[in-house]
């Protein structure tokens, strides 16, 4: 965690999307925060609730509220004069394409007369937009948008110096969109440190960023040429800087997903030794995709390993639309399928799994040393 942080206190702004694929930057920053102090969710249609137990049925005291006054006045309520009023209003949608949706903008304009700063992970850049760029200046807030491309002259081509990495690099790869590979991949990382070993997460979208990954890209803000470099830059740089024994990759999309085809460049220049695939049994259509129907498991993981030239060790399960007996089931039935073990880890933990990763410290022993 960077010094500087938490930056500020933030509300998160996720009008009738939280508990839903389309409120997973929300859902990620409920479950882990440390570039924000997390405080509440916007969302009329949750409001009252706990958001970890509605997203996982474990109260963590963040509250869901109605809209921005409500959130307002709760956090100066509970802060009272210890300096925890809100000071960032967070934009927590992850819609397909990325856009901001039309209700969404009178309560980011109401966020701005407020003065609070505004974050946002959209394709719609809130600081170019000319109805809140002004209005920003006026208040004297800032808006970021943490999708915003970087200038060419600081993007890296791939040079091979990925090969200059010793540490165990495991991508966790996913058979969706929105199918829980960065929860994972944090589960993993937390892991795999409670078990004494060093472990760094590359995260590859806005939400990892948001959370504060201290190595972070942003997939789909580059120009294509300069992706395959950038991953590997995010990996050395790590490397170079940390000498972590384990760097775990943030999948995005899946290989074979018709609107986010991700992970060949995962692959390619990730390099992994190694790769852990995220599943959801229930689902039968791509998400967001009707009439796109899923590809077979062990056809998934088929490609992986044709691609990469390296195992998918385990399979992590999405246990959405399923209960523990249903997920029980569905890893038995995995496991009889493609002979890896399945875990559910955002119910039962990361232990198993961090075993199994740390097995393959013992075929790696640069990264072990």
């Amino acid at each position: 965690m960077s010094d500087n942080w938490p930056e500020g206190n933030a509300i998160v702004y996720c009008e009738g999307a939280f508990g839903t694929p389309n409120g997973k930057t929300a859902h990620g920053l409920v479950r882990r925060s440390e570039r924000y102090r997390l405080l509440s969710i916007i969302d009329s249609t949750k409001a009252g609730t706990d958001a970890g137990d509605v997203l996982d049925d474990k109260p963590n005291g963040i509250a869901v509220h109605a809209d921005l006054t409500a959130a307002r006045r709760a956090a100066a309520e509970a802060g009272m004069d210890s300096g925890t009023g809100a000071t960032h209003f967070i934009i927590g949608l992850a819609p397909d394409g990325g856009r901001l949706p039309s209700a969404g903008r009178a309560a980011l304009e109401e966020a701005i007369r407020a003065g609070l700063d505004v974050v946002s992970g959209l394709h719609d850049f809130v600081s170019e937009d000319p109805a809140f760029a002004p209005l920003a200046v006026e208040h004297a807030v800032t808006l970021v948008d943490v999708r915003k491309p970087p200038p060419r002259s600081e993007l890296h081509f791939f040079s091979g110096k990925i090969e200059e990495v010793a540490a165990l690099k495991v991508a966790i790869l996913g058979t969706d969109s929105a199918v829980g590979k960065r929860t994972t991949a944090w589960l993993l990382v937390d892991a795999l440190r409670q078990r004494g070993h060093s472990a760094e997460l590359i995260g590859t979208g806005q939400t990892a960023w948001l959370q504060g990954s201290r190595y972070s890209i942003v997939l789909d803000s580059l120009v294509n040429d300069f992706v395959a470099g950038e991953i590997e830059h995010a990996v050395w740089s790590a490397w170079q800087e940390q000498r972590p024994e384990i760097v775990v990759l943030e999948g995005q999309g899946s290989l074979l997903n018709p609107a986010y085809p991700g992970g060949f460049e995962l692959l390619a220049a990730g390099r992994p030794e190694a790769v852990i695939l995220q599943h959801a049994p229930a689902r039968s259509e791509y998400d967001g995709f009707p009439g796109y129907a899923m590809h077979p498991l062990v056809r998934q993981i088929r490609a992986i390993e044709i691609i990469s030239d390296r195992p998918v060790i385990a399979v992590t399960i999405n246990h959405e639309g399923l209960d523990r007996d249903a997920v029980r089931a569905a890893s038995a039935s995995i496991t009889s399928e493609t002979g890896l073990p399945a875990f559910d880890v955002l119910r039962e933990g990361a232990e198993p799994l961090a075993a199994i990763v740390e097995n393959l410290l013992d075929r790696n022993p640069e990264g072990s040393s």
